[in-house]
């Protein structure tokens, strides 16, 4: 039994071998494309190696939800439509995905501005060879800039600039964006709380006054989110809710 053993282990690797030479035998035979990954200087030396582009280029798409995300209206969006999920009590409707989705579209119509200006002054020169990346990417991010000062509080901003120690910066061109984009999310995140609050003071009437009459009649082992839910839903119905939501946030941006 051990020598059957050993005699396997001294022709399995031959086997292995003989295996990816006939692989490689019959693929040039058969015309299958190979693949040769090669590092080394780059033909043009006016740009950035080949290798080097596609590293940069990965990772871009692995920070681009985040960047998504973290400098558009979505946060705002997604968090205010939370907050109106909870206050009408409504857990599983609608869905996080709609909401999600909804908050994504909304975000993608609110920036295209931002996007335009983008394509025209930093993407559209860079596909013509007229600027370099480094270039286009300062002449990509002055518009998101702009978008996130018009929309970041003084006070968050000087919040982080105080931290990072950057108090003497007085242009705002010299304030880096590893600055502007926290004091921004933290911007977005209080106006978000402050639109949820005001969602949430009409449907917290109707629970306090369905709570009262409950306790008035001696009904006391009757959940009042039960008799509220429809007075909370035909509220928001006749006040044509979601037209008000979306054109409240949508305007927000302006």
């Amino acid at each position: 039994m051990r020598g059957s053993q050993s005699r396997w282990r001294g022709v399995l690797p031959g086997l292995l071998i003989a295996g990816i030479l006939l692989l490689g035998s019959a693929g040039s035979a058969y015309g299958i494309p190979q693949i040769n990954v090669e590092v080394g200087d780059a033909d043009d030396s006016s740009g950035l190696p080949l290798t080097l582009k596609i590293v940069l280029l990965l990772t871009v798409l692995s920070l681009a939800p985040a960047f998504a995300i973290l400098v558009t209206s979505f946060t705002r969006i997604v968090v205010v439509l939370s907050f109106l999920k909870h206050a009408i009590g409504q857990q599983q409707t609608p869905p996080n995905q709609i909401l999600t989705g909804m908050a994504l579209f909304l975000t993608v119509f609110i920036m295209a501005p931002v996007w335009q200006e983008v394509h025209r002054s930093a993407l559209e020169p860079l596909m013509n060879g007229e600027i370099q990346e480094g270039e286009a990417w300062e002449k990509a991010i002055d518009p998101v800039r702009e978008f996130m000062f018009h929309h970041t509080r003084e006070k968050d901003l000087q919040l982080f600039m105080g931290i990072a120690g950057a108090k003497d910066v007085s242009r705002r061109e010299d304030i880096p964006t590893y600055l502007v984009i926290p004091a921004f999310v933290v911007s977005e995140l209080t106006t978000a709380f402050q639109i949820g609050f005001l969602l949430f003071i009409p449907f917290l009437i109707i629970d306090m006054v369905v709570a009262s009459i409950l306790m008035s009649m001696g009904m006391m082992m009757l959940p009042p989110v039960m008799i509220s839910m429809p007075f909370k839903i035909l509220l928001f119905v006749l006040v044509d809710g979601w037209y008000l939501i979306i054109q409240s946030l949508v305007t927000s941006f302006a």
